[in-house]
């Protein structure tokens, strides 16, 4: 299919992709596929860059140098540009970690393999990724990535094969089932690389390499073709979710819409057509690289210098925002590039578009050599920021999870070897209260034992690993062996049953399709723990879940400092806390009427006053991220435990 000529309906199609991934990312729930976009954008750069190649080989003109400046015309002047913007912007509002980690994508997108490094990291969907300015790059990476391989695969092809459009398409047979056989086993790598993404840049490739047939179908065959394309992506575009297996089977619905498209409306004028050709769709496919370029940095950057996160009208301010950033990086940027009014030789604009690239990578590596610079930030900003990063005291108190030693566990108060008469035992939550239980064991003359390895409830009989399961036996035997008078069992409780605020079940340890049946499980594994310890002689303090808080509040802390914006009501509302807590709180409540020798330690008054669960207090974050306390968190909770340090006649007074 040799159609070279401008193709209005293409620029549209452009349109079609990049708006449902802009709206997704702003959180437009309507869109919830909206990331099939960068699909339909590999199927279009097949389509039209096979197509380049192919006819330059067909005339026997073609040359590596061309095709690259034309690529570097193309893709580096608004990326470099966008580069250093985020650069600049990041310097103003990001904490030194994540500055540092922006460093390290700038130099990994300046080789064009950011593909890597984020498939290293967060996956895309996971709410942790909302915060990397440029997670989007690692599209262009692929692309790029392409655009070096494929030139040299079809020059080989052509000239040493006589059936060489065979062999591309058995490359896209291999690419496409190597993508769905990963996909169950490394979904990132499947999502993020080349070799698994191949396929549907090949469609396209396929498309503009396809034999010219004299015969022309019926026009209704068009139509038809072009409205199942439309509907094929339309589908995907709203019946997707982030929990959708993506690419796998699921990528060719809009990968095949978008080829149907392409060609369909290549072979005669479609109703499609002529939707995809509409002057605003056009106009919206001009700007598309430069929009897809500058939406997600303006997202990321708006999220982390927002207190109650991106709101309605808000997000629409912010997409409008990035549409005229896009606008003017295609007119101020793009197109003095593309007409050739700046560096018109291909020599010079290779050299200085790779020149460009070397001076955003080495400023990217300095940032990441100089720890993200942390002396851009105020003194409160270092607070929240610090807060983040676990203390190597807190990390002592986490045993290691491929061989938990129970000799290693933490010990305060009455030196080392003084016989413990108090145990904290549970996950990396009941580490995290390490600075509130070793003050007051110090405090009081306590000796006390911290037994904590995380990922691991403090309840007999549901391990899936068989380290907790060893961890929870020894814990039990020492509790016994020493007589140990008071047992508190800390945990992120809720984790455990309902998994991951984002849907991610990976701890979950009682897995049923019914709810019910599930916390039921929870509660008799629970009384039975509880009925374990009391038969041992140890009076049962049970420690409710922190607060979580929602994903990114804590990091936008010294984003907001840095802006001069308070964060006192930056947290979340109680009034969700209490209902994911709801049946493990009556549990507790249950339990500790049934026996005045069970009672409960909950965090909540003291961390949501006015209604609020507040990720900050008196200027120091409460948090070290969305769900572990930070040390001056930690600290807050001394109130709370010190009733299990007094005298038996005070803790019953108290």
């Amino acid at each position: 299919m040799h159609t070279f000529g401008n193709r209005r309906d293409i620029d549209g199609l452009r349109a079609l992709a990049v708006i449902p991934v802009v709206l997704y990312h702003f959180g437009f729930g309507a869109f919830s596929g909206g990331f099939v976009g960068v699909d339909v954008f590999f199927v279009i750069s097949g389509y039209l860059i096979t197509s380049i190649i192919f006819r330059e080989i067909s005339a026997g003109r073609f040359s590596f140098v061309d095709f690259w400046a034309r690529r570097a015309r193309r893709i580096l002047p608004a990326l470099s540009v966008l580069m250093l913007a985020v650069m600049l912007v990041g310097w103003l509002i990001m904490p030194a970690n994540d500055y540092s980690q922006l460093g390290r994508a700038v130099r990994y997108q300046a080789m064009f393999i950011s593909n890597i490094l984020f498939m290293r990291q967060d996956g895309y969907f996971n709410p942790a990724s909302d915060f990397k300015p440029l997670l989007h790059t690692w599209s262009l990476s692929v692309e790029e990535q392409y655009y070096i391989l494929f030139p040299l695969l079809m020059v080989l092809l052509t000239r040493f094969m006589r059936q060489w459009r065979w062999m591309l398409f058995g490359l896209l047979i291999v690419s496409f089932a190597l993508n769905v056989w990963i996909i169950k086993r490394q979904p990132d790598a499947a999502f993020f690389l080349l070799p698994m993404r191949a396929w549907e840049l090949l469609c396209g490739a396929m498309l503009a390499v396809i034999p010219v047939s004299a015969r022309k179908l019926s026009s209704w065959t068009y139509q038809a073709v072009s409205l199942a394309g439309l509907a094929a992506v339309l589908y995907a575009i709203f019946g997707f979710n982030k929990y959708t297996p993506f690419p796998g089977w699921a990528a060719l619905l809009p990968v095949l819409g978008a080829t149907a498209m392409i060609w369909a409306n290549g072979q005669a004028l479609t109703l499609v057509g002529r939707l995809l050709s509409l002057r605003v769709m056009v106009g919206v496919g001009l700007v598309s690289y430069s929009w897809y370029l500058w939406h997600w940095p303006v997202f990321v950057y708006a999220n982390a210098i927002s207190v109650d996160g991106m709101q309605g009208w808000e997000a629409v301010g912010w997409v409008v925002l990035s549409l005229a950033l896009a606008w003017l990086s295609w007119r101020l940027v793009e197109l003095p590039f593309r007409e050739k009014r700046l560096l018109a030789g291909r020599k010079p604009v290779l050299v200085c578009g790779l020149a460009a690239l070397l001076v955003v990578g080495v400023a990217g590596q300095l940032v990441r050599e100089a720890d993200g610079v942390p002396g851009r930030l105020s003194g409160q900003a270092m607070q929240y920021a610090q807060a983040r990063e676990w203390q190597e005291g807190q990390m002592d108190c986490l045993l290691q999870r491929d061989s938990p030693d129970m000799s290693k566990i933490c010990r305060f108060g009455g030196g080392e070897q003084a016989a413990p008469v108090q145990l904290v035992w549970g996950d990396s939550h009941a580490a995290a209260l390490k600075p509130a239980i070793e003050a007051d064991a110090e405090r009081y003359g306590v000796p006390v034992w911290l037994a904590s390895l995380s990922g691991c409830l403090p309840i007999l009989g549901h391990e899936t690993r068989q380290q907790c399961q060893d961890f929870n036996q020894a814990t039990l035997q020492s509790i016994r062996e020493h007589k140990i008078r008071d047992v508190v069992l800390a945990a992120r409780w809720s984790l455990y049953l309902y998994g991951e605020e984002d849907g991610d079940m990976q701890h979950v340890l009682y897995r049923d399709d019914s709810r019910p049946v599930a916390e039921q499980q929870v509660a008799k594994d629970l009384t039975a723990m509880v009925h374990s310890l009391r038969d041992a002689g140890a009076r049962v303090w049970i420690f409710k879940e922190v607060p979580l808080q929602r994903q990114g509040t804590v990091a936008r802390l010294a984003s907001l400092a840095m802006i001069g914006r308070s964060a006192e009501r930056l947290g979340r509302p109680i009034a969700e806390h209490l209902a994911r807590q709801q049946f493990l709180n009556a549990l507790f409540t249950q339990l500790s009427q049934q026996d005045p020798q069970v009672r409960v330690l909950d965090p909540t008054p003291m961390m949501c006053p006015g209604g609020i669960c507040r990720a900050e207090f008196d200027g120091y974050s409460q948090y070290m991220d969305e769900n572990h306390l930070s040390d001056k968190g930690g600290e807050r909770m001394k109130p709370l435990l010190a009733p299990i340090f007094l005298s038996e006649n005070a803790i019953q007074g108290g």
